[in-house]
């Protein structure tokens, strides 16, 4: 088991930014491909981004949706994983889930993650 829980999710307006954590307690992430995704009222889950294990700069891949708009970082020294999201729109609201993969390369298929967090909330107000 990996337990991951997420923070920092809130209430911003259109255009502003915030910065979602991912913690994992008891376990190192070094060895883990980690995802962000997210799921709105009535829809599925989608992917945001994610990182692979190593070399994770030139590697992270994001939605089309947020490119350009949010960074995905991760420091395995401190088993963290970040989300740093700007230019929020409304469309960005949603429960912003975290999750950790065993294979080692990134994905942005839901079935590739192996653990997942309980979410946290971010609305965008316009």
């Amino acid at each position: 088991q990996v337990p991951l829980v997420e923070s920092g999710g809130g209430l911003v307006q259109a255009g502003g930014s915030l910065r979602l954590s991912c913690a994992a307690f008891g376990r190192t992430l070094s060895g883990y491909a980690m995802g962000w995704f997210r799921q709105a009222p009535g829809k599925e889950r989608e992917f945001v981004a994610a990182v692979p294990p190593t070399d994770w700069i030139h590697n992270t891949i994001y939605a089309a949706s947020v490119k350009g708009r949010f960074t995905m970082s991760r420091d395995n020294a401190k088993n963290m994983v970040y989300l740093q999201m700007s230019s929020l729109k409304s469309e960005d609201t949603a429960v912003y889930y975290c999750a950790a993969a065993t294979q080692a390369g990134v994905s942005a298929s839901k079935s590739a993650y192996n653990y997942w967090g309980q979410g946290t909330q971010v609305t965008v107000s316009s």
